[in-house]
């Protein structure tokens, strides 16, 4: 497949992606902030993350059996579209007056439907358009972009909860999406053709072969496992960074804007990293040591007293650079050694499999919050975590991932 003047189309698809992540990272973190300041409640935090996560979980393996049929161009045209609509929808629930809480968890979910084929798409695109050596250097761009605008995204979300009441901020996400949208339309993508029936039973066989893929891989699948064990801990924690620093820290809205930028600071170095710098660790080597530096970060903020809220922002920084890094390793590692034309069900599959497992912990974080503190919470959290990368340096079967493939010379 030639893959010729690959930088150009990425551009283009960079361009719009970042100012979707952008307006996106911005109106998430300005609903965080109303939801946080209107209810104070990790309960309500943890069912609005369950909203936005279980339908992708749900149905996004048998989307990824799609997205293996269809063109994958088309796919995240219409995904985003379909999001923009939803949030178009939620600026009328979000009017002032009294808040119907269900109507905003029905759109999430609607929305969480959208993710369910974009998401999977746009990480299944990359091996059709880059080669593979330098597949690692475009995670590195993704997650310098997605860093970005988890810097510059907060202040504009705090910016414009300020300013605006939030059903105007949820504009800006509607802007973000027609101009990922007009992006796309300026690319061409590489259509993999599949001449096959669209049965129930070929569906359930496409999925099949899609869970094969990952089953017979023995490396991959334990580091498919570890990562779900991760997410379990990681999820219920992620929602509460704003309560640790409003009821720990005692912040308010500005220190809950430097924790969110500081994280995207971290993700920008991470990824500046692996896209600037010639990288010979083999990346599951850096996956397992993510594990453990990510889990290392919960551990010290849930032990830090209160006054020292600067440590904790650094630690936020830290761990925003440990994700980063797990997050294009990992990706990298699935787009080498999955075929291209299997890559929509893989990925669908590992978001579901990653995110179901944490709704388990997310359905508790209310309880968590009240009976053991959030504090609390991140150090056991964190401790699961550094457990999980030490036992997968412990792991032959995963340690050999990687070892006979030359490493990509960045």
């Amino acid at each position: 497949m030639e893959k010729k003047n690959w930088v150009k189309t990425y551009l283009f698809i960079w361009a719009g992606q970042f100012v979707s992540l952008l307006t996106s990272s911005a109106v998430n973190f300005a609903v965080v902030i109303w939801l946080s300041i209107e209810f104070k409640s990790a309960e309500i935090l943890a069912y609005s993350a369950i909203a936005a996560l279980l339908p992708q979980a749900i149905i996004g393996p048998f989307a990824g059996v799609y997205i293996d049929r269809w063109n994958r161009k088309k796919v995240m045209i219409f995904a985003d579209a379909f999001i923009a609509f939803c949030t178009f929808l939620m600026t009328f629930v979000l009017r002032e007056g009294a808040i119907h809480l269900e109507l905003v968890y029905l759109i999430m979910a609607l929305r969480s439907v959208g993710s369910a084929f974009h998401s999977p798409a746009m990480q299944a695109i990359a091996p059709l358009l880059v080669p593979e050596d330098q597949l690692l250097r475009v995670s590195g761009v993704n997650q310098m972009l997605q860093s970005i605008s988890q810097i510059a995204g907060p202040a504009m979300g705090a910016l414009a909860i300020a300013s605006f009441p939030i059903n105007k901020v949820l504009y800006l996400d509607i802007i973000g999406a027609i101009l990922a949208i007009t992006s796309l339309l300026f690319v061409s993508i590489p259509y993999v053709k599949t001449k096959v029936s669209g049965s129930i039973q070929q569906v359930w066989r496409d999925l099949k072969l899609g869970f094969l893929a990952i089953h017979q891989n023995k490396g991959l699948n334990r580091m498919f496992l570890y990562s779900m064990l991760a997410t379990v801990g990681i999820m219920p924690v992620a929602i509460m960074f704003p309560l640790l620093t409003i009821d720990h820290f005692k912040g308010a809205e500005f220190e809950m804007s430097v924790v969110e930028i500081v994280w995207g600071v971290g993700m920008l170095v991470g990824g500046s990293l692996l896209s600037a710098f010639k990288v010979d660790i083999r990346k599951v080597i850096m996956v397992n040591t993510m594990h453990m530096l990510l889990g290392f970060t919960f551990v010290v903020s849930g032990i830090l007293s209160p006054n020292l809220f600067i440590v904790f922002a650094v630690l936020t920084g830290l761990g925003g650079m440990a994700m980063s890094i797990f997050s294009a390793s990992f990706m990298t590692i699935i787009q080498e050694e999955i075929a291209p034309d299997m890559l929509g069900r893989v990925f669908s599959l590992y978001f579901s499999f990653a995110i179901l497992p944490s709704l388990i912990g997310l359905l508790f974080a209310g309880n968590i919050a009240d009976n053991i503190g959030v504090a609390n919470a991140f150090i056991i959290a964190g401790i699961l975590c550094f457990l999980i990368g030490v036992a997968s340096f412990l792991t032959p079967s995963l340690m050999a991932i990687g070892r006979n493939k030359p490493q990509n010379k960045i």
